[in-house]
C-alpha cells in the first residue's frame, strides 16, 4: 500500500466554490435568494457569480489580490462571497460599523484592490479613501445599488444624484461621491461572462477570505483562511446544526462576521433559501419569519432579546424555528422566553480564527425533561468540540498541562483542528504566538471543563468584551479615554448586560485640582467622536482611586464586579443591529 501516492483523480483542492455548481444543477430552479420584491433561484445566483467573477478579471483583479467589501446583508454581499474568489481573489468583508480612520487602516493593509461599497455607505467609505496617504494607491470603487429602486442599470452618477442623502453631496476632498465609483455592481454583472472559466485554487491551501478581527485599529489582526479550511468549517456547520436539504435560512448575523459563520457557503450545499434583511429589529424579524416560512438563522444574543421584549406580544410561532446564538452566553430569562415562543436555541462558541462555530452545547435527550432554568443553565455553557475540531483542551497557561474537570479550575482554551486560520496577514510574530510548536491554536480565552467533559468560558484573557456579537476591545477605548484631559486613570471592564450580553463601563480617576470635573455625558460625548458608538461606554464611574495590587496592576477583576452590582443602564438603543445610516 505504500506505493498508492496522491493523484490528481483523488486529490483535488477542496474549496466551498464547487457547492454553487452543484446548488445550480440540484436546485437550479428552487429560490436561493429572496430580498424584497425579488426573488433569485440557484440558477440565477450561479450565473450572476460567474458573470461577477469574469467581470473582475476584466478589471485587472487576478490571483491572490484582495477584493472588499463594505455592505449589509443585501444580496450583492451574499453573491460575493462565491463571485470575487471565482477570480482567483481573496474576499475581504469590512464590518459596517467601524468608522472611517478603521476602515481606511484596513484597506491599507489588506492592499485591497477593488472595493464593492453598498450606495448608504458611500460617505463612510469616500472618507476612509481620503484618509488614506497621498501617494498610496486607491483602489477601484463599485457601486452596490439597491433594487427597492427602480435604478439598476443606471451610472453611479445618475443614480447617486437621483437618491443621494444630503450628507452625501461632498466628500472631504469636495469631489462629487458619483465620480470616484467606477461602475455599479448591476453593470458588473450584464456586462460578465455567464460562460466564464472560474479560477480554481492550485492548492487547497490557498487563501480564500481575509477576515479582521473587531478592535484593532492601531494594530490590525487580519484572518487568512483557505479553501480546505473554509470548506470543512462549511460541512462541519451543517451537520453540527443537523441542517436540512432546502431550509429557509433568515440573514440576522452579519455576513461580515466570519463570513456569516461560513452559512453563506451553506446555504448553497443544502439548497436553502437565503431571506435577506439589511436593517431589523425585534418586530421585523418576527414578520419575516411568517412571511417566509423561516426555519433557521443565526444571531448574537442581542437578537434573541429583539426577539423576546417586545413591547406587543407576536404570539407562539406555528413551527419550531432554530437559532443558532455564540458570544457571551445568553441569560437565563432571555432563554426560557424564546423558548416559550417556540424557538429552539443552540448556543456556541468560536473565533474568527476558527471560522466559525467550533464549539457548541450538544444537547441530550434526558435534558429535556429538566425544570427550565436548569436547562437554560445548561444550554448557556459553550460546550464540545464539533465534529471538524481534531481536539480541544484547557491548559495550565505556565505548566501547558490540561486542569481539572471539576467546573472550578480556569485554563486556557486551546483548540487544533483543518478550521483553525492559515495565520495572521504580515505578522508572523502574533501567527507564532498563537499557533505554538506545541502544536495548539492558543485561543487567549479562559474557561473551566466540566466533569461531563462540557467547557465554559469564563473570562476574556485579554479584556475583550462582547457586545451584541461585537468585539471590544478594551484597552482600545482605554486609549482613547486616556486622551481627554481630565483623565488620570481610567479601566474599562464588561458589565454585564440582559440585553446585549455585555457592555463597557469606564472607572475613571479624574486628575487632582480639577476646577470643572466632567460629567458623565461629557465622556460620552467625547468618545462617542472618537471611536464607533459601539465602542462608547454605557456607563461611566468616577472613583478617586482605583483598586490596584501591590505592584500597581488595575484590579479589574474588582472593578467587573462593582459594574455587576450597578443598576441597568438607561436608554439602550435596542432598534436595530445596522447603523441608522442603511
Amino acid at each position: 500500500m505504500d506505493q498508492l501516492k496522491p493523484k490528481p483523480a483523488n486529490s483535488m483542492p477542496l474549496t466551498p466554490l464547487t457547492l454553487l455548481e452543484r446548488a445550480a444543477i440540484v436546485y437550479g430552479e428552487c429560490p436561493s435568494i429572496v430580498y424584497k420584491a425579488i426573488t433569485y433561484t440557484w440558477a440565477d445566483t450561479h450565473r450572476r457569480c460567474l458573470q461577477i467573477a469574469s467581470s473582475l478579471t476584466s478589471l485587472g483583479i487576478v490571483r491572490g489580490d484582495v477584493v472588499s467589501v463594505v455592505a449589509p446583508n443585501v444580496p450583492a454581499a451574499y453573491e460575493l462571497h462565491f463571485a470575487a474568489p471565482m477570480s482567483g481573489a481573496v474576499l475581504n468583508n469590512i464590518n459596517i460599523r467601524l468608522d472611517p480612520r478603521t476602515i481606511s487602516i484596513l484597506l491599507r493593509h489588506s492592499e485591497s484592490k477593488l472595493v464593492f461599497v453598498y450606495y448608504r455607505l458611500s460617505s463612510l467609505v469616500l472618507q476612509a479613501i481620503s484618509l488614506l496617504p497621498a501617494d498610496y494607491p486607491r483602489p477601484i470603487l463599485v457601486l452596490i445599488t439597491d433594487n427597492e429602486y427602480d435604478y439598476d442599470h443606471i451610472t453611479p452618477s445618475e443614480f447617486l444624484k437621483a437618491l443621494a442623502p444630503p450628507e452625501l453631496a461632498l466628500a472631504d476632498n469636495n469631489t462629487k461621491p458619483s465620480d470616484e465609483f467606477l461602475t455599479t455592481y448591476e453593470e458588473m454583472v450584464e456586462s460578465g461572462d455567464p460562460g466564464y472559466r472560474w479560477i480554481r485554487p492550485e492548492c487547497e491551501w490557498d487563501p480564500i477570505v481575509l477576515n479582521y478581527t473587531s478592535g484593532t485599529t492601531s494594530s490590525p489582526k487580519g484572518v487568512v483562511h483557505c479553501h480546505r479550511g473554509s470548506y470543512i468549517t462549511t460541512m462541519d456547520a451543517l451537520t453540527d446544526w443537523s441542517v436540512p436539504k432546502q431550509p429557509v435560512y433568515l440573514w440576522t448575523l452579519p455576513m461580515f462576521h466570519s463570513n456569516g459563520w461560513s452559512f453563506t457557503w451553506g446555504m448553497a450545499a443544502v439548497g436553502g433559501t437565503n431571506v435577506c434583511l439589511k436593517k431589523f429589529d425585534g418586530a421585523t424579524i418576527h414578520a419575516a419569519i411568517r412571511a417566509h416560512n423561516v426555519t433557521h438563522m443565526c444571531a448574537a444574543p442581542v437578537v434573541l432579546s429583539m426577539l423576546t421584549t417586545l413591547t406587543s406580544d407576536p404570539g407562539p410561532l406555528s413551527w419550531p424555528v432554530h437559532i443558532l446564538t455564540g458570544g457571551s452566553p445568553p441569560p437565563a430569562p432571555i432563554l426560557i422566553r424564546a423558548e416559550a415562543l417556540g424557538f429552539i436555541v443552540g448556543h456556541g462558541y468560536g473565533l474568527t480564527e476558527t471560522g466559525g462555530v467550533m464549539v457548541s452545547c450538544a444537547w441530550k435527550r434526558q435534558w429535556n425533561d429538566l425544570p427550565s432554568l436548569e436547562r437554560a443553565r445548561l444550554r448557556a455553557r459553550q460546550g464540545v468540540r464539533t465534529i471538524a475540531l481534531t481536539d480541544i483542551n484547557i491548559i495550565n497557561p505556565n505548566t501547558g498541562q490540561p486542569v481539572n474537570r471539576d467546573g472550578k479550575s480556569v485554563g486556557e482554551i486551546v483548540l487544533r483542528g483543518a478550521s483553525i486560520m492559515l495565520g495572521y496577514l504580515k505578522d508572523p510574530e502574533g501567527t507564532s504566538k498563537c499557533m505554538g510548536e506545541d502544536g495548539w491554536f492558543r485561543t487567549g480565552d479562559l474557561g473551566v471543563m466540566h466533569s461531563d467533559g462540557y467547557l465554559e468560558i469564563k473570562d476574556r484573557s485579554k479584556d475583550i468584551i462582547i457586545s451584541g456579537g461585537e468585539n471590544i476591545s478594551s484597552v482600545e477605548v482605554e486609549n482613547v479615554l486616556y486622551t481627554y484631559p481630565a483623565v488620570s486613570e481610567v479601566a474599562v471592564v464588561a458589565k454585564n448586560d440582559e440585553y446585549w450580553g455585555e457592555t463597557p463601563c469606564a472607572f475613571i480617576s479624574l486628575r487632582k485640582g480639577l476646577k470643572e470635573k466632567p460629567t458623565e455625558r461629557d465622556i460620552f460625548e467625547y468618545c462617542r467622536a472618537k471611536m464607533p458608538h459601539y465602542m462608547v461606554p454605557k456607563r461611566v464611574v468616577f472613583k478617586e482611586d482605583l483598586p490596584k495590587t501591590s505592584t500597581g496592576k488595575i484590579q479589574k477583576y474588582l472593578l467587573r464586579d462593582m459594574a455587576n452590582s450597578l443598576g441597568m443602564d438607561k436608554n439602550r438603543r435596542v432598534t436595530s443591529s445596522f447603523p441608522s445610516r442603511l
